[in-house]
């Protein structure tokens, strides 16, 4: 026996001694791999170069801290993702850098929101007033990149590529079937005729009301997406509309008999019409730099002098994500994380001016009322304007409304004024299927409220429906007090409805239709201050803070989102599902996708 524990003991001891190395070991290789991503020097950019830009990922609002980008790690591709926030000050960068001749759009699937392309698109019209050209080339064009496209000097396309234009659609995932054979049902209390967002849980087809929506808001859509190519590439609206209606484009000569392309080329001959253009030799190969790298650049740019000696600040806010109390991260919103950058810019007296941008399809009342408060307090002490991206809807209107102006693009979709909640009902699913039953006492009448063993009495739902309805109340009050609305007409506008930017500024939830640099512009004039820095918030997380908190999860996602592809989104669909459970939302529940 005694000779029995001293093999024990040596084992034991054996294995911590080798966890300790491999933990020093891990250590060192991470720091490492942290020290030769961090070590990316400023990158030169050489004479007569182009500006290559392929946008093959999700586009978030700004770009990841993330040091392991273009290196790898744990089995993650080492994609650089390049944010809106340094796409479009790489655009304009690029307008005045001498070393730029032009830029060249390379093939890329546009995997953002239509205001986040609208906002791209529009700095390269900007670009091309510096007289410099912009070259578009894919094999596949989608109707979200050919909409980016359009507006290049010379738009190409591979002669056996796919061209797609063929207008709009939106699909909704409805979940009814699957939950009745389960044995769960969902209850809903909800305020709105159009707060659709329920819908899923509870039907198998869209509401008359939500299909009268989705029509209304899709339709105007489509028509700007028609008005802005007709106008780029200088071709009747109502014949592009019978273009896409007809079916006629439906291989790359049809394209480029009704002028949607220039022509039909492969890529060797698109490299030798940009080395043309550069001057480079055809023997010589293409000087470009790409826009990851190009970030990265120290190239010359126009930065006012005064703008770098200037002790005037305007703070953005990037608000981007679902709304939820607490901390978030880089793709949620925490009201206690916006409220403190709220604070802290409010409390600045450098910063002169506010922009808050909000990129959100809501998510808790409560969370979003919370960073309503401090809009409010912030409005007191100095200007705010509010700029929104592809989404600022439902929770994510709410806590734009009390800004002094709200800027949308015409493509934003906003709205959704209204509150619902949803409580499970799983009796059948314990009962029938599992054969699980409950017993057990309380002290009250309602101690109980909220089990998802049984279904609501009718006493609760109306406890339920008057707590729905009080936040509901709340918040088309502070609506109407930030627009200078009577809540009447807020109410009449609100009821869950959804619209975009264009249809917002008619009915007048928005102020005007532009971007985020025409809101920042707005905080400076309203400011009065004509030089000043941009400085952003809230201060993104490091690699080994984020490590520390849950690299795990996101290692988790990227496998799933591997593993499942497109379909990925029914699985963050039913996530949201489950999120949304038991406490009062003022969210969109589903995605819009526009295909």
């Amino acid at each position: 026996m005694k000779q029995f524990f001293k093999f024990v003991l040596a084992s034991v001891v054996g294995v911590i001694i080798s966890s300790i190395i491999l933990f020093f070991l891990f250590f060192i290789l991470l720091s490492g791999l942290i020290v030769a991503a961090g070590s990316d020097k400023a990158v030169d950019v050489d004479a007569n170069s182009v500006l290559h830009i392929k946008l093959t990922y999700p586009i978030a609002e700004r770009t990841p801290n993330n040091p392991f980008a273009n290196l790898g790690f744990l089995g993650i591709d080492g994609e650089k993702t390049i944010g809106l926030n340094d796409i479009l000050a790489s655009i304009k960068k690029a307008k005045t850098d001498s070393n730029i001749k032009g830029i060249f759009l390379d093939e890329s699937y546009m995997m953002s929101g239509q205001a986040t392309t609208e906002e791209i698109r529009n700095a390269l019209i900007d670009f091309k007033k510096s007289k410099k050209f912009v070259i578009a080339y894919s094999e596949i064009y989608t109707q979200g990149f050919y909409y980016l496209a359009s507006v290049a000097d010379k738009v190409y396309i591979n002669p056996k590529g796919i061209f797609e234009f063929r207008g709009f659609s939106s699909e909704i995932t409805f979940l009814k079937g699957a939950l009745d054979k389960l044995g769960i049902e969902a209850q809903i209390i909800k305020v709105g005729t159009f707060k659709s967002a329920v819908e899923p849980l509870v039907l198998t087809k869209m509401s008359d009301a939500n299909r009268l929506q989705v029509n209304s808001y899709m339709g105007s859509m489509y028509d700007y997406f028609l008005t802005g190519i007709g106008k780029s590439r200088n071709v009747n609206k109502d014949s592009l509309f019978n273009y896409a209606n007809s079916g006629r484009i439906q291989q790359p000569e049809d394209a480029l008999k009704y002028k949607l392309v220039d022509g039909l080329k492969y890529k060797d001959e698109i490299l030798s019409e940009l080395k043309q253009r550069t001057g480079a030799k055809e023997k010589n190969d293409l000087a470009s730099v790409d826009l990851s790298d190009y970030v990265k650049s120290g190239s010359k740019t126009t930065t006012d002098p005064k703008e770098v000696s200037s002790t005037n600040r305007v703070a953005i806010i990037y608000a981007s994500g679902e709304i939820a109390g607490g901390d978030g991260d880089d793709n949620s919103i925490g009201s206690e994380t916006i409220s403190k950058a709220l604070r802290k810019v409010r409390m600045d007296d450098k910063v002169k001016a506010v922009v808050l941008r909000v990129n959100s399809p809501g998510g808790s009342s409560l969370a979003s009322d919370v960073i309503w408060r401090e809009v409010m307090l912030t409005k007191k002490v100095k200007p705010i304007i509010v700029s929104m991206g592809d989404v600022a809807a439902s929770g994510g209107y709410y806590i734009a409304c009390a800004a002094d102006s709200i800027i949308a693009e015409p493509n934003t979709i906003t709205g959704s004024i209204g509150i619902f909640a949803v409580l499970p009902n799983m009796q059948k699913l314990f009962n029938d299927k599992l054969g699980i039953t409950f017993d057990g006492v309380k002290t009250g009448k309602f101690a109980d409220l909220g089990d998802v063993s049984r279904p609501l009495s009718p006493e609760e739902r109306a406890m339920l429906q008057n707590s729905v309805n009080h936040g509901y109340d709340d918040f088309t009050k502070a609506v109407a007090n930030g627009r200078g609305k009577t809540q009447e007409y807020i109410n009449s506008i609100g009821q869950g409805r959804v619209w975009t930017g264009s249809q917002a500024l008619k009915i007048g939830l928005v102020d005007r239709l532009g971007n985020i640099k025409d809101a920042v512009q707005s905080a400076a004039k309203k400011a009065n201050i004509k030089d000043y820095k941009i400085v952003s918030y809230p201060e993104q997380k490091s690699f080994l803070n984020k490590f520390g908190e849950g690299l795990s999860a996101e290692v988790k996602a990227h496998f799933v989102k591997a593993e499942l592809g497109e379909n990925y989104r029914y699985y963050q669909q039913i996530q949201g599902v489950t999120k949304m459970m038991r406490t009062p939302q003022a969210r969109m529940t589903y995605d819009i996708v526009i295909k």
